[in-house]
């Protein structure tokens, strides 16, 4: 090799290396606005279709009536909530990222958007991982429910295998990994934000300072195990699970008006061995929901010849919970309530659940306990001046075999303990109450 081609190769590839660490190199940023103006797209998802992976589209203020599909990584950044508007009127989604059909699709950011309007859900995550979605207002979505037969409402894709009262939810995490949901409002829709596992377990997300309020059908926030897709009855598959995934700091107030919601809900849905396991609920503000400001239930198991439900090792810690409703059917309370841990008729134990530092006022039931396991209850402040903790066992049927609850220190209202003047009391065999805190627990 002479001189003048080894300068001429060692410029080529220096030009390679510069041009793959270079800014021209790297994300680049695309533009939409409402006229198409400026060199910029008039639809979001022309920008989308246009962008190359890990680009930046910034979406000017407007209205854009579109249903938008994701399939790449990238970040769509609108102006703001309550400026940058999706309006997916009679369409199936405002925002759908759509890893089923991409596999392996990450790295996604949407913010700053208002999603309104659309059939299903607001904005769906399938079968996605390391989405994060901040400081959108999801409102009004889920138009086409509640189903009136059937599993899924009329026209949802297979993939929803129950989802006859939400159609999804405001925000759905279905088979979603490692998403970071952040400073979202979600209201008016039927739901508001889901985690399910209908395509792949659903794990290490963060739910965290959400405004999640008047939902009217269902629940504000909801962990569920459902039937895995192609999953026929009468045999369901095991399901794939809903775990280790964080709820926290949160607000989740009013849902569930017209058929019954709680603040955050932990389901089986019965159909098939559910796994809603390892789960963390801390820090949340729950109140004024029509179903306890936490529900825990698991409807199936061996008292149907099923095998038990997993949803062992969820911890619900330093929760404010206040002016909630009763639980009903093979879930239910004597009275309004803030926690319930129920294995309803089917049998299957609840339990390593952790239920500690919470404070629950105005209550008729400050806790509800029918799993058939011991339940660990510590350092809560009951201050309902009602019932503290209920073994609610005989409320359900032939199938409930008892449980044993340790609810030692804790604080009862008064420093006098469980049944003192003004104090919370206990309802209930295998309670144990004692010892317990003179002061509230911090």
């Amino acid at each position: 090799m002479t001189l003048l081609q080894f300068r001429a190769n060692a410029w080529f590839y220096c030009a390679l290396l510069f041009a793959a660490f270079s800014p021209a190199a790297q994300a680049k940023t695309l533009c939409v606005n409402p006229g198409g103006t400026g060199g910029c797209f008039a639809k979001i998802q022309l920008a989308v279709n246009a962008a190359a992976v890990n680009d930046i589209i910034n979406v000017a203020a407007g209205t854009y009536t579109e249903d938008v599909v994701i399939g790449k990584p990238l970040s769509l950044i609108g102006a703001g909530a309550g400026q940058s508007f999706i309006d997916a009127t009679n369409l199936a989604n405002g925002i759908l990222l759509d890893g089923l059909n991409n596999p392996g699709l990450h790295d996604v950011t949407i913010a700053g958007f208002t999603v309104e309007n659309a059939l299903y859900e607001g904005v769906l995550l399938l079968s996605t991982t390391g989405v994060t979605v901040r400081d959108n207002d999801i409102v009004n979505n889920d138009k086409e429910g509640p189903s009136t037969s059937g599993t899924a409402c009329v026209g949802q894709p297979n993939y929803e295998t129950d989802e006859s009262f939400d159609c999804g939810g405001g925000l759905h995490l279905l088979g979603a990994v490692d998403s970071f949901v952040s400073g979202n409002t979600v209201s008016g829709n039927a739901d508001g934000i889901l985690i399910s596992d209908e395509t792949r377990t659903a794990h290490s997300n963060v739910i965290i300072l959400n405004t999640v309020t008047a939902n009217p059908l269902v629940c504000g926030i909801t962990l569920a195990s459902h039937a895995p897709v192609g999953s026929q009855p009468p045999h369901y598959a095991t399901h794939h699970g809903v775990n280790n995934n964080t709820i926290s700091t949160n607000v989740s107030t009013n849902n569930g008006a017209q058929k019954g919601g709680a603040g955050v809900g932990l389901f089986s849905d019965g159909n098939g061995q559910g796994v809603v396991a390892n789960n963390v609920v801390s820090g949340n503000t729950l109140t004024g929901n029509s179903l306890p400001g936490i529900a825990i239930h698991s409807h199936k198991g061996p008292a149907f010849g099923d095998p038990a439900d997993n949803m062992s090792g969820n911890i619900i810690v330093s929760n404010t919970i206040s002016g909630n409703g009763a639980d009903t059917a093979d879930g239910k309370t004597p009275g309004k309530a803030g926690i319930n841990i129920s294995s309803g008729d089917g049998g299957s134990g609840i339990g390593g659940i952790v239920v500690t530092l919470n404070t629950i006022s105005g209550e008729d039931v400050d806790i509800g306990v029918n799993t058939g396991v011991e339940v660990d209850i510590h350092l809560n402040n009951l201050l309902g001046s009602k019932i503290g903790v209920s073994n609610d066992c005989t409320l359900d049927g032939a199938s409930c075999t008892g449980s044993n609850i340790n609810a030692t220190q804790n604080y009862w209202g008064c420093a006098t303990g469980p049944g003192g003047s003004g104090c919370t009391t206990v309802s209930g065999s295998n309670i144990n109450a004692t010892p317990f805190l003179g002061s509230t627990a911090d």
